[in-house]
């Protein structure tokens, strides 16, 4: 979430190591794992409740409380939940289920997450239409200021199944398991010395249904959009340890389809490809890991129409969403800016981060503090670059980049990765709290 002022920023993260609380967290197929803290002698038992408060731009003053449990059930099974509120007619609450191991066919694994909501102020960067010669509202060249802010309804569902290949490092069981110690793996890991998916790493197969309607009110009515799209996606990850790589690659490619189905308006395709590479400098002194991380995106809407109505005016069809497929801004790419800032067709992002891990861990170092689980935490400085085009064509996607540059503050608590990251561009900085590394 992009946070303006923080009230209690560090217990907005704390909640967040169970409770991903936007449905824009990305859809890549993953590994399946658990992780075994030696710090902890339940065999990969955590949980973790917590009450939190924090001020953004699009939901204002929110209270609320998370929580969730991860290996109760089955070993890699993650349950977790929230609620919040605010004075401001915003209201909401998610809640989901990750990676359950489905009985008797224990390759395949059922995630599944939904969320409802009521927003103040839901921002867009799209319009149904819009004047030739003029930059259209969220594309590359448009104004920073060129967007609607209306109260609305967001509602959404999400359901993952995934097949593990038996292949490479999961040839003989589906769920890797790592062993750490203060947050660092120990022994051998999964992939990472070389790229050969019959030998290394895990391979993992996705099919994904998801739904969402976003709303708007105004003064002419209430404007919404339905989505159902299906997604059918390929991973191969052959890093030595997916929470945090030190060392190795990631590659994942998918294509999304909505078919129409229901009360969407048209349907609409779209492509991606994206790959991660990971270059381990070692220990020294002061640090206990160094690495640079690099990731590279790409995607196009092929079913992408234009044409011109009666008053002359561009009219865009059988497109995604201004939410979904080519867009650059928020939590994960081109992080200086607002959430869906550019959408457009075609779609090119690069980044290079330093990610430095300290020796030194104030906080999981003091004993009243031990029950955050904070095994780690880390420095990270970032560079990002990329653009949105309305067509597909290396000319154009590789010219008049946005870019932009930041800082970043992460940490390992219970196993998982937690980041608050702060990024500026030409149009200004913004602040980002969320789960998991960016890639």
């Amino acid at each position: 979430m992009r946070v303006k002022s923080v009230v209690a920023v560090f217990t907005l993260v704390f909640v967040m190591v169970l409770v991903p609380l936007s449905a824009q967290a990305r859809s890549r197929a993953t590994v399946k794992k658990q992780t075994i803290r030696d710090e902890n002698p339940k065999i990969g038992k955590e949980w973790l409740v917590l009450p939190y408060a924090f001020s953004t731009d699009d939901l204002g003053t929110v209270l609320g409380v998370g929580g969730g449990a991860k290996g109760y059930l089955q070993e890699q099974l993650l349950v977790a939940g929230t609620a919040f509120g605010g004075p401001d007619d915003t209201y909401g609450g998610v809640l989901g289920a990750w990676d359950f191991q489905l009985p008797k066919i224990e390759r395949f694994f059922l995630s599944a997450i939904g969320s409802i909501g009521h927003y103040q102020k839901q921002r867009a960067y799209t319009a149904l239409s819009f004047e030739p010669g003029v930059p259209r509202r969220g594309s590359n060249d448009s104004d920073a200021d060129d967007f609607v802010v209306t109260p609305g309804d967001n509602y959404w569902s999400d359901f993952r199944l995934e097949y593990v290949v038996p292949i490479g490092a999961a040839r003989q069981k589906a769920m890797m398991t790592y062993h750490v110690t203060g947050g660092m793996l120990k022994g051998d890991g999964t992939g990472g010395d070389s790229w050969n998916p019959l030998k290394a790493g895990v391979t993992t197969l996705m099919v994904r249904q998801f739904n969402q309607t976003m709303s708007f009110e105004t003064g002419y009515g209430k404007f919404e959009r339905p989505i159902h799209p299906m997604e059918f996606g390929i991973g191969y990850d052959n890093t030595d340890y997916p929470n945090n790589p030190s060392e190795g690659s990631s590659q994942f490619f998918s294509l999304t389809r909505d078919f129409g189905w229901g009360d969407a308006l048209f349907p609409w395709t779209f492509w991606e490809v994206e790959a991660s590479k990971y270059f381990s400098l070692g220990e020294s002194g002061l640090a206990k890991q160094r690495v640079i991380a690099l990731n590279a995106w790409t995607g196009d809407s092929p079913s992408w129409n234009e044409s011109v109505d009666a008053e002359g005016n561009i009219v865009i069809t059988d497109r995604p969403p201004q939410y979904e497929g080519a867009t650059l801004g928020g939590f994960y790419r081109m992080r200086a800016y607002p959430s869906n800032r550019f959408n457009d067709r075609s779609v090119i992002y690069t980044t290079a981060e330093y990610r430095y891990t300290p020796r030194w861990n104030p906080i999981g170092e003091v004993s009243w503090l031990r029950w955050l689980k904070m095994d780690w935490w880390q420095f990270v400085g970032f560079v990002e670059g990329g653009r949105v085009a309305n067509e597909y064509s290396f000319s154009e996607l590789f010219s008049d980049w946005k870019l932009d540059a930041g800082l970043g503050i992460r940490a390992m608590m219970a196993g998982g990765v937690v980041r608050f990251d702060w990024a500026i561009s030409d149009e200004g900085s913004s602040m980002w709290a969320m789960f998991g590394h960016p890639f």
